[in-house]
């Protein structure tokens, strides 16, 4: 396995962390003027407000989990509360609608990226890297592409820059950008959240990282872990 290095280095993480800043607010412009797709909020609310109780009681399993995030992954924190992503809708790489829920039994990391997002371009062989080494039974890397339109271009930017692992999840309608930033979890893009086997959201992160890294192994291999 290459060192992060050959895919983040870190100038290019610093200098992408101040243009997703940039980003943001144009972002926030953007979906201000999109329909809520697949996840109007009040819907997403009512869905998971029943398995939010549950979630809030791992609020010291998301500390715990969210202290292993140091050096390179250092910017995730923990939910503060954790509650239920299991309502959060996007299409599978079938091309077939699906919920977080759909991944049960499996931690996620869930990312949202867009081909037009700088440092999603640096940050997605990162992801693809992890998701080699790391996808299993019990853990998937899944980057939902969130661009508007057809798949032409997202899946261009995919061959470009070599990721080869990922699964091709998309949501082009901007509604689940919307509901995460909805639920106070996006500020801009990428936006990244680590979700556990029953839905909950156990950390989360604005802004790019460098997920092949050591400190990134260590998160995931802590994230898996059974608690207890």
């Amino acid at each position: 396995m290459a060192d992060g290095n050959r895919f983040f280095p870190a100038p290019r993480l610093i200098l992408a962390a101040l243009a997703a800043g940039v980003l943001a607010g144009a972002v926030a412009v953007y979906v201000s003027e999109s329909g809520s797709g697949n996840n109007a909020p009040s819907q997403s609310a009512a869905a998971d407000g029943k398995d939010d109780v549950a979630c809030k009681a791992k609020a010291e399993r998301a500390r715990q989990v969210a202290a292993k995030a140091v050096g390179q992954v250092a910017a995730l924190q923990p939910a503060d509360p954790p509650q239920s992503m299991k309502s959060l809708a996007f299409n599978g790489p079938d091309g077939k609608p699906m919920t977080i829920a759909d991944h049960a039994g499996k931690t996620v990391l869930l990312n949202l990226w867009a081909t037009w997002c700088a440092p999603c371009r640096a940050e997605m062989p990162a992801l693809d890297a992890l998701q080699k080494e790391k996808g299993s039974n019990a853990f998937e890397v899944v980057a939902v592409n969130v661009d508007t339109g057809d798949d032409a271009k997202p899946r261009k930017f995919l061959k470009e820059i070599g990721v080869e692992t990922l699964g091709y999840y998309r949501d082009a309608t901007m509604g689940l950008f919307n509901e995460a930033k909805t639920r106070g979890l996006a500020l801009g893009l990428p936006v990244t959240m680590l979700i556990d086997g029953e839905g909950c959201l156990i950390a989360h992160m604005n802004g790019p990282a460098e997920w092949s890294s050591a400190d990134a192994k260590r998160l995931v291999e802590a994230a898996v872990r059974p608690s207890g």
